[in-house]
């Protein structure tokens, strides 16, 4: 133990940042921004330039994945350093993480060593809160935006929270109004980053963009009416999402406009002189979405990985992501290295200078980062997702396994891919790689532990007896 720590003090030292001078540190994370939505990714029809500048004068990660293939659980994950197999929140609806000391998460270690932690936006503490105090419970000095997730599928918002109080837009009907939350989110952020000067700070901005409803400013659509000359839909009222005519034209103006943000954010620091000293990274929550009239083939918005949103396939959890600081990331740079949300914990922590995390699941990216020293490497990846009958998914290596259909049922539909071959998991191997197939189940029973909330669960944890029952059976049977 006191080799290891020994050890990461000296790894800490060699990257030569100045402990007088801690850097600042900003996380973007886009909502439903699929694999292919960007340029520097291969998008051809969308433009954007900010994020793709970032990526040339930076680094891309290609294998990154998020934590999970929906917001709830995966924002968790990135918060506590921990995967779905462990994370209480493993997926979306009335909860909430716990209170310290449970559900710990990374901004509250910060915090400790002098860090002025914020988060802005969408929260990721919660699903379906109304509580905005609670951020500050949690960690973080400072908190604008929607507590409940739900709320965060309108852009024109009755309401939102700042710092426990609650900011009224009287003349915002959810679909539309005077007051386009997106613009709200970027006019904090800026006044947040006017306001840390000495720093060191921590800045969470969590987008909504591009999740439904598909709602975009009058001018980000103009932009793209002559390039997709879209038939407008006939009129019709709202839903649950915001009913929108042009959703091709919408949706890529959303991501323009993101992008646009992303621009001001760097603009920012390059006046204020903090560039130099902050490490912003840009990632998604999950692949892309197909809901509130988008659909993922519009602009090819998974790259050709199989699936999206809510699927465990590459497409649902694959995500762009890239990490920028001129002068310590080198410009132009791509990595492979396979990294996952419960990473960001651990990587952030050491960056800070922060007490390192005893149960994470993740492993610090700081040598993939800056290239120095020896990046140590997981073992495998996992997840596990409770919608559309259950799901789990394990990547080792080049290898994939994923069990389909094991909420209620004994015996899981069992899909195998070689990444390596076939990154658009085509062709099931399960049948002729048995061996295989059985050494990654063995990964699911020591990755998972079992939820103490029963939506949470497993068949084989809500069906004890009919499992034992199957397995009496087939040690008669031989």
């Amino acid at each position: 133990m006191v080799i290891k720590k020994q050890l990461i003090l000296f790894i800490f030292s060699f990257f030569a940042i100045n402990a007088s001078e801690k850097p600042n540190i900003i996380y973007i994370l886009a909502d439903d921004l699929g694999y292919g939505d960007l340029g520097c990714y291969g998008q051809e029809i969308i433009k954007t330039p900010n994020i793709d500048k970032l990526a040339s004068e930076g680094m891309k990660f290609t294998q990154h994945y998020a934590g999970s293939t929906v917001c709830g659980p995966s924002r968790s994950v990135m918060l506590t350093g921990r995967h779905t197999g462990h994370t209480y929140l493993r997926g979306n609806g009335f909860l909430k993480m716990r209170p310290d000391p449970l559900d710990m998460i990374f901004p509250r270690a910060l915090q400790k060593v002098g860090y002025h932690t914020a988060t802005i936006g969408k929260s990721g503490l919660a699903c379906n809160s109304d509580d905005g105090s609670f951020p500050a419970t949690k960690g973080f000095d400072s908190f604008f935006g929607f507590t409940a997730h739900y709320r965060a599928h309108w852009y024109f918002p009755n309401y939102l929270w700042k710092n426990g109080k609650k900011q009224n837009y009287p003349n915002n009907t959810l679909h539309d109004g005077d007051k386009y939350s997106s613009d709200l989110v970027m006019d904090e952020t800026l006044n947040f980053l006017d306001k840390q000067k000495d720093g060191p700070f921590f800045l969470h901005v969590a987008f909504q963009i591009p999740h439904a409803s598909l709602r975009a400013k009058e001018e980000w659509k103009a932009k793209y009416r002559p390039i997709l000359k879209e038939k407008l839909l006939p009129p019709k009222e709202h839903g649950h999402y915001s009913y929108e005519r042009e959703p091709k034209t919408t949706f890529a103006a959303m991501v323009s406009y993101m992008d646009h943000n992303v621009g001001l954010i760097i603009a920012k620091l390059k006046e204020l002189g903090l560039d130099k000293n902050t490490l912003v990274m840009f990632s998604s929550d999950n692949g892309a979405m197909q809901e509130g009239g988008h659909k993922r083939s519009s602009f090819n918005s998974n790259a050709d990985l199989r699936g999206g949103k809510r699927d465990l396939y590459e497409g649902g959890v694959r995500v762009p992501t890239i990490a920028w600081w001129p002068g310590k990331i080198k410009a132009g740079t791509t990595t492979d290295h396979l990294s996952g949300f419960w990473d960001i914990s651990p990587t952030m922590r050491e960056l800070a200078g922060a007490e390192a995390q005893a149960d994470t699941d993740g492993i610090s990216l700081l040598p993939t980062l800056f290239a120095k020293g020896t990046q140590e490497k997981h073992d495998y990846l996992y997840w596990e997702f409770h919608e559309e009958g259950g799901k789990r998914a394990v990547r080792q290596g080049k290898w994939k396994l994923i069990h389909l259909g094991i909420g209620k049922k004994l015996k899981p539909r069992i899909e195998l891919y070689d990444l390596s071959n076939d990154p658009h998991e085509k062709n099931n191997l399960a049948k002729t790689h048995p061996d295989r197939v059985s050494e990654l189940s063995q990964i699911f029973k020591k990755a998972h532990v079992k939820s103490i909330k029963p939506e949470f669960q497993f068949a084989e944890e809500l069906n004890q007896k009919q499992l034992a029952k199957r397995l009496h059976g087939n040690k008669k049977s031989h």
